[in-house]
């Protein structure tokens, strides 16, 4: 409800995984003149009550219509709110660049709590394609998620016929492409934030272009965008999302090559080793290629002397897939001695419940000794 003086505060709710209920619970809130946010039941005791506090305490800002959370990556959640406009002005050149028609089933595995899971299913509330909020489904036709989940989908044996895949949320591998337009099934990769919505998309495998109604510039290696997709900015306290007039950055690195975005990874997540700048995401870009790497994961780990060691863990392909002695070969043939890892280890990545990597989570582990080295 509405408070004196217009201020209103957002109003969370949990919704499970699967739940069929979230896009009537979205639009109920709504109707009633509340923001409301969805928290996901998985959370440790002590995010809940952290955000249930901030809520408490912050009013949202005049125009707030919608409130999400960042994927925590890299640490706590932020609340992120936004406009109704600001997601609104994007749904055209979605269904467009899906192919969207009546009758669609977009196929969301990703959780609520998630950000891209919540645009689809207010998109859902208007002309937007009726969601179906598994794992899988044999009824879906369109898919919205990460590559992670994609992946998934395809591996199995329940997969759907789907036409269309919007995938974003961290790098689309190259198999994963492959694999789904093998199966006749559009890709559409893009690039954005909780904060900036949709950046830059690929529809072709040959790279990142500005998604309709955005300009991207590259200012000392940060990326910068305009559009009216950008959120109001958080709750309580400040984070990555800045502003110099109508444009805006999370702080991303990248680079424009041919007309085309190259995004490194964000600008906290450089290495400093031994006067070097590593970014990790590069590294992890080539990692991947490596024969019996199905994934990997690079950070900085705390070094006397040098600031941080360069540290990979690699998920490997099955057991045994990959070796000490292979790693180093194929790092010495693909890196810069400066940017080589210099630990490996070898394990499950720790991933966010909307299956990206938790690179705050690996760190940890890495450093507590939790996983082996190769």
């Amino acid at each position: 409800m509405a408070r004196p003086g217009g201020r209103r505060r957002v109003s969370c709710f949990v919704v499970p995984i699967e739940a069929r209920d979230a896009p009537a619970r979205l639009a109920l809130a709504r109707r009633s003149g509340r923001i409301p946010l969805v928290l996901d039941e998985r959370w440790p005791a002590e995010v809940r009550v952290g955000v249930l506090s901030l809520l408490s305490q912050t009013p949202a800002p005049a125009g707030a219509h919608w409130a999400a959370l960042t994927s925590g990556t890299s640490g706590a959640p932020r609340v992120v709110v936004r406009t109704d406009a600001s997601w609104a002005k994007s749904f055209p050149a979605v269904e467009r660049l899906l192919g969207a028609r009546p009758g669609d089933i977009v196929l969301l595995p990703a959780p609520p709590s998630s950000s891209l899971t919540l645009f689809s299913l207010v998109h859902a509330l208007t002309s937007g394609p009726a969601p179906e909020l598994a794992a899988t489904s044999s009824r879906a036709t369109l898919f919205h998620g990460t590559p992670t989940h994609l992946a998934a989908v395809l591996a199995s044996e329940r997969a759907p016929l789907l036409r269309a895949a919007l995938v974003g949320g961290m790098p689309l591998p190259a198999d994963t492409r492959a694999a789904a337009l093998a199966r006749g099934i559009r890709v559409v990769e893009y690039y954005g934030a909780a904060e900036l919505s949709f950046v830059a998309y690929d529809d072709d495998g040959r790279g990142l272009r500005p998604f309709p109604g955005v300009e991207i510039a590259v200012r000392g290696g940060v990326i910068w965008a305009r559009s009216a997709y950008t959120a109001l900015g958080y709750l309580g306290g400040p984070g990555p999302l800045r502003r110099d007039g109508a444009w805006a950055s999370v702080g991303d690195r990248g680079r424009m090559e041919g007309g085309r975005l190259r995004v490194a990874g964000r600008e906290d997540d450089a290495i400093q080793t031994a006067g070097a700048t590593v970014i990790p995401s590069e590294l992890e870009r080539v990692l991947r290629t490596v024969d019996g790497v199905a994934d990997a994961v690079v950070v900085g780990l705390p070094a006397p002397g040098v600031g941080r060691l360069v540290a990979a863990l690699i998920e490997p392909a099955h057991p045994g897939a990959v070796d000490a002695a292979t790693l180093r070969a194929a790092s010495a043939r693909l890196f810069a001695p400066a940017h080589r890892p210099r630990l490996w280890f070898a394990g499950t990545i720790a991933r966010t419940s909307s299956g990206k990597i938790a690179r705050a989570e690996v760190e940890r582990r890495l450093a507590s000794g939790e996983v082996p080295r190769v």
